[in-house]
């Protein structure tokens, strides 16, 4: 269980804990190389940059360098759920015909608030956007709605991306022309995403968002994103192109 304050609150440690996961993950990783390195005489042929394919592989892995990533994903699905035990359950809305194509709500009591929308990661497979809902107390305290929306996952599309950014898109989309369904500022809307998160949020900001879906050009004003992919290259050559085209 997460650890609160006087006021019941999560400790903002937790809170971004989850986020920043990737991020310490990395660094993790990088000290598990350092003690464990591989002479010339062991290393393959070089795949990518001077990584042989065995390192390559292991970039891509979390397993490799974050030894706990089952109890950390567990923890995303557990703080969500104390969240929302304090905060209540979020509006829910479809932004598309299929069934996958929903998002959730998190509304701050601030009038006419900032939006934050969030792409959760996951390798691209589909986890739900309920367990990434544990950022929204933050966001709600400090006066933003905050949207996460669930879309569908490569194990759907035959290993194709596009399906899975033309979806975040229309979510996003969809948050700006229905922000005053839950009194909000479709003039301040940001984005954030993290690991495969980011890859999809960085392509959705690359959108001609007046031309494709009649929205101002400028319509997300800022982004953070975290431990994303954004070269596809590497990871088409590592063991992931078995399900990534």
């Amino acid at each position: 269980m997460a650890e609160q304050n006087s006021e019941g609150l999560l400790d903002r440690r937790t809170i971004l804990a989850g986020i920043s996961a990737g991020i310490v993950a990395t660094k993790a990783g990088a000290a598990f190389a350092q003690k464990s390195p591989t002479t010339s005489s062991e290393k393959g042929p070089a795949v990518w940059l001077n990584m042989d394919q065995k390192e390559l592989d292991d970039a891509y892995d979390q397993s490799r360098y974050a030894p706990n990533l089952e109890q950390i994903i567990k923890r995303y699905a557990s703080n969500s759920i104390a969240m929302r035990a304090r905060v209540g359950e979020p509006k829910r809305f479809n932004y598309g015909p299929t069934t996958i194509e929903r998002l959730e709500v998190y509304s701050t009591k601030r009038p006419n608030a900032p939006i934050h929308i969030h792409i959760h990661g996951g390798a691209w497979h589909q986890r739900p956007a309920t367990d990434y809902a544990f950022p929204a107390e933050m966001l709600m305290n400090a006066g933003a709605h905050y949207v996460v929306p669930d879309f569908i996952s490569v194990d759907e599309t035959n290993g194709e991306l596009m399906p899975m950014v033309e979806q975040v898109r229309r979510s996003i989309a969809w948050t700006v022309h229905n922000a005053q369904k839950f009194g909000s500022d479709a003039g301040r809307v940001y984005l954030s995403g993290f690991s495969s998160g980011s890859h999809l949020a960085g392509v959705a900001l690359l959108t001609d968002w007046r031309k494709d879906f009649d929205l101002p050009g400028n319509t997300i004003k800022g982004a953070v994103l975290s431990s994303g992919m954004y070269d596809l290259k590497p990871v088409r050559l590592s063991a992931r192109s078995k399900y990534v085209k």
